[in-house]
């Protein structure tokens, strides 16, 4: 039978063999095999914890374990050994995602053991329980198997969302009954071993909601009350819902009955191509943080024959405004990285192609859209991605460049009585992550310029643009020990 020590060998040897092309400088990712769902975001005693899915054998998706890296800083991490893997009957065949909490100091993880009833990989027959794991050194952790178990009828059961309420802990749960509308189950508990069901916080109604509601989330941020979902099943609709899955939230009022009352309807997190399944913790100072998975199901991951597979978003920090948005912006932190920097004055790029002299990785730059004529205009990055404005359907345009014909697509934004946009991106070696107007949208995507050349050029088409404001930064790595 495996052991944690054998997967940790093996993901440290493996590591050495890594072909570093498209590895992340400035981005959470395993050191090598599969990442999926950041798990038990948590500050206790001092420290930072991400956990994540991880198959470490493999660059595929395999039977999951719970990866590990600690930071005092939230900007540089030192990888732990692995915390947890499958070898329960009760999660033979994967610790699926779940979440963290500080248990009077104890760092106690809830998760969801999954077991096929069937063939394996087979999800028509499974079975899914929460189960709880603690440890008082945050390195080595106790498993105490399962606290909750599904309710009649539902197999699809994971995901739990653990936080402490009202002098209560409190539970939700993604799931799919049987009429195949995504629900999030709300439970209640005084020690986090005895749950009680309290009712359906939220459900679709209707199939284009969604037939199953993954990784929910549930906080209160700017005293408004906001439930984070990834569905599983949604259509496409116009220029949203693009990807295979999505990940959004809805914003209301958890009243005392705990009930929830919404008052804003699902709208997406991200636009870019690769965001999904976010978790969001308090960080030391109170601040609502927010970390996703980095790419998306069912997609060409070229990086897989490199030995590797997934990362997390940068950390960004959420809010929520007066016009009902949900506001992302990367933490003040990442400044902690920037070494070089270059500043630009105002400038017109006319029908050329105008590129930096430097590859920087962090860049703030605001266009000036009544001012310029150009139909399209933005950016390059290398040969991999383009950021541009459509002057025509007026809207911000990501663009993923590729041969693959699965890889060429693009998403978009609207820019919608816009008399000026300013971005905030970041390009890490395969990766490109967008905020809009601080922090109104975002868009992340990956990408896979040849050669790894992710060169910034300017460009203009049939006209001028207008830069009102550029400013670049180098980045250094995140890592302890590089």
């Amino acid at each position: 039978m495996e052991t944690l020590s054998q997967a940790d060998i093996f993901v440290k040897n493996t590591a050495k063999t890594l072909d570093n092309l498209y590895y992340p400088k400035f981005h959470v990712a395993a050191e090598s095999g599969w990442i999926n769902d950041p798990n038990g975001l948590i500050y206790i005693n001092g420290t930072y914890h991400f956990f994540f899915q991880h198959y470490p054998y493999s660059a595929e998706w395999g039977p999951m374990h719970w990866g590990h890296v600690i930071s005092k800083d939230l900007v540089h991490w030192e990888h732990l050994p692995i915390a947890l893997y499958p070898d329960q009957d009760y999660d033979r065949d994967g610790c699926y995602s779940g979440s963290a909490v500080d248990n009077n100091g104890v760092l106690t993880l809830i998760y969801t053991g999954n077991v096929y009833l069937g063939a394996e990989g087979d999800d028509t027959h499974i079975r899914q329980v929460q189960c709880m794991a603690t440890s008082t050194d945050g390195i080595n952790f106790v498993k105490h198997g399962p606290v909750l178990y599904p309710p009649e009828g539902i197999m699809h059961f994971r995901d739990p969302k653990v936080w402490r309420a009202r002098d209560s802990w409190w539970m939700v749960v993604g799931a799919r009954p049987e009429n195949n509308l995504g629900e999030v189950r709300l439970y209640q508990s005084s020690n986090l071993t005895d749950w009680t069901f309290v009712r359906i916080l939220d459900q679709a109604q209707t199939s284009a909601e969604g037939f199953m509601w993954e990784c929910p989330d549930f906080f209160n941020v700017n005293n408004k009350d906001i439930l984070i979902t990834s569905p599983q099943g949604i259509p496409a609709q116009g220029y949203d819902y693009r990807n295979l899955y999505q990940s959004g939230y809805r914003c209301g009022v958890w009243e005392q009955d705990s009930s929830f009352t919404v008052q804003e309807e699902f709208k997406e997190i991200d636009h870019g191509h690769d965001f999904y399944a976010p978790q969001s913790f308090t960080a030391a100072d109170g601040r609502r943080i927010m970390v996703g998975w980095m790419n998306m199901w069912n997609t060409a991951m070229p990086t897989q024959k490199h030995g590797w597979a997934g990362a997390f978003t940068l950390p960004r920090e959420v809010n929520y405004n007066e016009h009902g948005r949900l506001l992302c912006t990367p933490i003040v932190e990442l400044e902690q990285l920037r070494t070089s920097h270059d500043i630009f004055k105002p400038f017109t790029v006319t029908n050329i192609h105008m590129g930096l002299a430097q590859q920087y990785q962090e860049y703030k730059i605001s266009f000036d859209l009544a001012n310029s004529t150009a139909e399209e205009y933005g950016i390059m990055i290398g040969d991999g991605a383009k950021l541009f404005i459509d002057a025509q359907s007026q809207r911000l345009v990501l663009k993923r460049e590729s041969k693959n014909p699965v890889l060429n697509t693009e998403r978009s934004i609207p820019l919608i009585a816009c008399s000026k946009i300013n971005l905030h991106i970041f390009v890490d070696a395969s990766s490109i992550e967008v905020f809009v107007n601080d922090g109104e949208y975002s868009l992340t995507s990956n990408f896979y310029p040849t050669n790894g050349d992710s060169k910034f050029t300017f460009y203009a088409n049939s006209g001028q643009a207008r830069v009102s404001a550029a400013e670049f930064w180098k980045l250094s790595n995140i890592y302890s020990n590089c």
